[in-house]
């Protein structure tokens, strides 16, 4: 059986309200024109005023709404705003798109380092987590609670799917030399949709889907200094167009909830779930058996925070 994600049909998004962090360029933008020619309502967030201005102008000009918010998802205070103005305008929010993201930033374990400049806290080299990791985590606490509400407290909305979508990385489940801290920010992005995904899958009165996209080499800004040396592999890599075709299935798929999907060469590939099909070949048998019981005597993890 494939493991090919095949997007369905964006018709189901009509009317939707949807809110996104990092739609002024690259993927984020191209995703914005995509949910607007699906009729949903979009709200976007971004640091880059100029562009994401002209795209809500452009895109507003007829049919479903379109609006920016500024937002440095490292704000908490400013996802806030962004949350709000979809919620304010239609009393509902029906999917949420956590984007934004930030390339490496620096070296911090440049091996020019030496027993005098390594004293110095390395703050520059760390924006990447808290764009990458903190933002995201932010923009899933509030879409946890955003996402439950209905409009005017009306449950019968139609369709009542919801979904919690996170843009990784390909850097989110295996290593890149040299992106030390980006790698470690992906990674955390997986691990953060894995603890959402089954508690937020049971909430009231609207259960919420939770998935993470996964793109490998994508021409963004963020891959111009390396688009050259990518071009001379040969290797399939993805236009930003792509990713977001991709991004885009996974909030319309509403059978599709703690996965992840890979990207290539303007294809998807769900992993997530064959990785758990397989933990018998590659964790042990008797291993996966104990780890799953343990799992259900755990329960929801309360226990963790007692005390605390």
């Amino acid at each position: 059986m494939s493991n090919q994600f095949h997007p369905p049909s964006s018709k189901a998004l009509k009317g939707k309200v949807i809110v996104l962090t990092g739609g002024a360029i690259g993927i984020g933008a191209c995703l914005v024109r995509l949910l607007h020619q699906a009729q949903a309502h979009v709200f976007f967030g971004d640091v880059l005023d100029e562009p994401a201005i002209a795209l809500e102008k452009e895109l507003n000009s007829d049919g479903a709404m379109v609006e920016f918010v500024h937002c440095d998802v490292t704000s908490y205070a400013e996802n806030l705003a962004l949350f709000d103005a979809a919620f304010q305008a239609f009393g509902r929010i029906d999917h949420a798109i956590s984007n934004a993201g930030l390339g490496e930033q620096g070296n911090i374990v440049s091996p020019e380092l030496t027993l005098e400049s390594v004293r110095e806290e390395p703050t520059s080299n760390l924006r990447a987590v808290d764009v990458n990791l903190k933002g995201p985590i932010y923009f899933g606490r509030l879409a946890s609670v955003y996402l439950r509400q209905s409009a005017g407290g009306n449950d019968d909305h139609e369709g009542n799917d919801k979904s919690l979508t996170f843009t990784s990385s390909v850097a989110a489940f295996r290593e890149d030399p040299g992106l030390y801290v980006y790698t470690a920010s992906k990674h955390g992005v997986m691990g953060w949709m894995r603890a959402l995904r089954s508690t937020l899958s049971q909430t009231t009165p609207h259960a919420i889907r939770t998935n993470t996209v996964c793109p490998w080499m994508t021409r963004t800004r963020m891959a111009e200094g390396i688009a050259q040396a990518w071009d001379d592999t040969g290797l399939p890599g993805n236009m930003p167009e792509d990713v977001a075709k991709i991004l885009m299935g996974v909030v319309a798929d509403s059978s599709l909830t703690g996965e992840a999907v890979y990207v290539e060469g303007g294809r998807g590939w769900k992993i997530e779930q064959a990785k758990i099909d397989l933990r018998p070949q590659w964790l042990g048998e008797r291993q996966t058996k104990d780890l799953d019981e343990g799992t259900r005597a755990l329960g929801g993890g309360e226990g963790w925070i007692k005390g605390q």
